[in-house]
């Protein structure tokens, strides 16, 4: 006994000074996983609020790495039951001739197309905004994910409550956050912050990308490529909405994308990417005076 309580009061601080720095360790761990924790919450509360064009694949989020991929977490995986099967495949065979009108028809009815911020408040049928839409669900996707949700807003007042949101951020937008370079090189398309178009249009529609999917027991589905994807399926919409005889603009809400997806009441892995007022173009409706590149400034055949 006597050995036993030499060596307790020997070395007795020792082991105090042990035993406090063991749950000094666990403490500081705890505190820094709780950091973490809430600075994930704190990002999905915020998404890209600050994001702007040349940032909105929200480059400072990891999951939008690499065509918004997040090898990293473990949940996340690749949905492989879909598309296994392959069926045949052929297409209407057409002469050399009608390939060359419908060629040039085509390029025609594009090259009408202008963006339009003078709309009228003519209704037209949903049905036709169905089919706008499913068309643009004809879009490739990367490993087929189709990571895009459309939603379609005729409520005015949704419409009011979204053009609300979207003056509000843009004011700031002008004011502070563009710069002077930026809004004078606005300046020969005559925008501001003003948005009466999303008030006035019959349609309008919010786009966003999926960052991820989800599966029904909850983990993460990969979306390869989602906003090059999602931009695609805008690409087939417009031509869609010209080819019915309609006109719209491919806006950018910037710094409204959270607010946005809130009031929508969309998910966290859907971010906002443009919103395309849908309509007929108000009689009095004018546009830029612009002209497009000819063909050799932007094609070199090989």
């Amino acid at each position: 006994m006597g050995i036993l309580t030499n060596l307790i009061l020997d070395y007795w601080l020792y082991g105090v000074t042990i035993a406090f720095g063991y749950i000094l360790a666990i403490l500081l761990y705890d505190t820094k996983n709780d950091k973490n924790r809430a600075g994930v919450a704190k990002n999905d509360e915020t998404d890209e609020r600050y994001a702007f064009p040349d940032s909105t694949s929200d480059a400072k989020d990891k999951e939008e790495a690499d065509g918004g991929l997040n090898l990293e977490n473990a949940d996340t995986r690749v949905d492989h039951e879909a598309g296994k099967e392959h069926i045949p495949f052929t297409i209407e065979r057409l002469s050399k001739a009608e390939m060359t009108r419908r060629s040039q028809e085509f390029y025609q009815e594009m090259n009408k197309r202008r963006s339009v911020r003078f709309f009228s408040d003519e209704p037209f049928p949903q049905e036709v905004m169905d089919n706008i839409i499913r068309t643009g669900g004809t879009s490739p996707s990367g490993a087929h994910t189709q990571p895009w949700t459309y939603v379609v807003v005729k409520s005015p007042e949704i419409k009011k409550e979204i053009r609300e949101i979207i003056e509000e951020e843009e004011e700031v937008n002008y004011r502070r956050r563009m710069g002077d370079k930026w809004v004078q090189d606005l300046a020969c398309i005559g925008t501001d912050w003003n948005k009466p178009y999303l008030e006035i249009a019959p349609y309008l529609v919010i786009v966003l990308k999926q960052s991820y999917g989800i599966a029904p027991d909850g983990s993460r589905l990969v979306h390869y490529y989602n906003e090059i994807s999602t931009s695609i399926s805008v690409g087939l919409v417009l031509a869609a909405i010209q080819e019915a005889g309609l006109v719209t603009l491919t806006s950018t809400p910037l710094n409204a994308g959270p607010r946005l997806r809130k009031l929508l009441n969309r998910p966290i892995n859907e971010k906002v990417m443009l919103l395309l007022p849908v309509g007929y173009p108000a009689p009095d409706a004018t546009v830029p005076a612009l002209k497009r590149k000819p063909l050799e400034e932007f094609m070199t055949a090989i």
